[in-house]
């Protein structure tokens, strides 16, 4: 159980940190090859698309060629894609961001796969947890080592250096892969009916379909919250660019503190869907507060308020995915996962442009954390129904 969660942590943290290289990277690159450094956005967005479309087709190929070879494969990917990235041109960004999506969309069910066969039920919402730790954790060393890095190498050699340590990991997997990937079978095939056979299986049962449909939303207001609250705390609360930095770094912390913390209480509440809800009102009213900052409020006050934000809006995914493996049928965990993330990458995708839609239309980023927060204190509702009329049926 040490070495699979070990692992999956692991590949998590590198896959993550190539998707959040190129924005670390962004202003010096627009700097040197003339680019706006405002199409980093079209580049995440890119790159989730990329996700959503390649985690569809996780669970046929981990089906068929094991989790950890196609995990192996999803870093070469990302390795790939940042060595595009070091082109400089439009046409190798949007390949860049494409081939890290397609490398990004796979972790994840992955590793669902493996720790579905490894971890106890009692343990799941925790151990989940941890894992999922290594999407904050894999940013905040994105925001760490690569400056230093451009610095040292320029901003291609970072971004060639990040994409080295992707295909390491990849060969450092290799170690495990006879073992973690016993259960393939190569006979399998993958069809474009088998990729597609995910969202089948997801709209088949009812609670994970539901699940789906409430990550589309929790997404949303997790990559609202990282997107724009430094540009926010920049433009209204006054906060200056290193302020608002601290502040969103100390969110990310908290929100990978809080994926411990909620996952070790569903799995001692045996409650993973009443954690959810609960989650989903905190983050609402954490948004909701945000869109009250002022000038006048004391900055503790706003450090306090913007890690409750963090540890709720990004600490709600483990718990979400313990609870589709626990939902599956024995084997099927990382292909409904794979089903899932169509759903919770697709609201990533569609989140901060809305968002950005309701800034520019109000012109003022509160009105833009007042409407998110209104519409996830509608997710909690529904949750909470849901909750309650399940209890009631049993």
């Amino acid at each position: 159980m040490f070495v699979s969660l070990s692992i999956t942590l692991a590949i998590q943290i590198l896959a993550t940190m190539a998707a959040l290289t190129v924005p670390v990277l962004a202003p010096e690159a627009a700097r040197t090859t003339g680019l706006p450094g405002a199409l980093v956005g079209v580049f995440i967005a890119l790159v989730y698309v990329g996700a959503m479309l390649s985690s569809l087709a996780s669970g046929a190929l981990v089906g068929r060629y094991g989790a950890i070879r196609v995990s192996q494969a999803c870093l070469l990917l990302s390795g790939a894609g940042l060595a595009f990235a070091a082109g400089g041109t439009v046409w190798s960004m949007i390949v860049s961001a494409l081939l890290i999506g397609s490398g990004y969309g796979p972790i994840t069910p992955s590793s669902s796969h493996i720790l579905a066969r490894t971890t106890p039920a009692h343990r799941m919402g925790f151990l989940f947890s941890v894992k999922q730790t290594g999407v904050p954790l894999g940013g905040a060393l994105a925001g760490l080592a690569v400056p230093p890095l451009v610095l040292l190498w320029g901003w291609q050699g970072a971004a060639l250096a990040v994409g080295a340590a992707c295909a390491l990991m990849a060969l450092i997997a290799q170690v495990v892969r006879t073992g973690f990937d016993a259960d393939r079978d190569p006979r399998r095939k993958v069809s474009l009916g088998g990729v597609m056979r995910p969202l089948a299986e997801v709209f088949a049962h009812r609670d994970i379909r539901n699940l789906a449909f409430c990550t589309f939303f929790l997404s949303a207001m997790q990559l609202c919250l990282t997107t724009y609250l430094v540009t926010y705390l920049t433009a209204e609360y006054g906060a200056s660019l290193v302020t608002a930095g601290f502040v969103l770094s100390l969110s990310q912390f908290a929100g990978a503190g809080g994926r411990l913390l909620w996952g070790y209480a569903a799995d001692r509440w045996k409650a993973p869907n009443l954690v959810l809800c609960l989650l989903a009102f905190a983050m609402a009213l954490a948004s909701l507060i945000t869109a009250m900052f002022g000038p006048d409020w004391p900055l503790l006050v706003v450090i306090v308020v913007s890690m409750v934000f963090g540890a709720t809006a990004i600490g709600w995914n483990g718990v979400y995915l313990a609870r589709v493996a626990q939902l599956s049928p024995p084997g099927q965990a990382g292909m409904l996962t794979g089903g899932t993330l169509f759903f919770t990458y697709f609201g990533v995708v569609l989140g901060p442009p809305a968002f950005a839609a309701l800034v520019g239309i109000t012109g003022s980023f509160a009105a833009g954390y007042a409407g998110i927060g209104g519409v996830i204190l509608l997710v909690g509702a529904v949750l909470l129904y849901a909750e309650l009329k399940g209890k009631g049926g049993r």
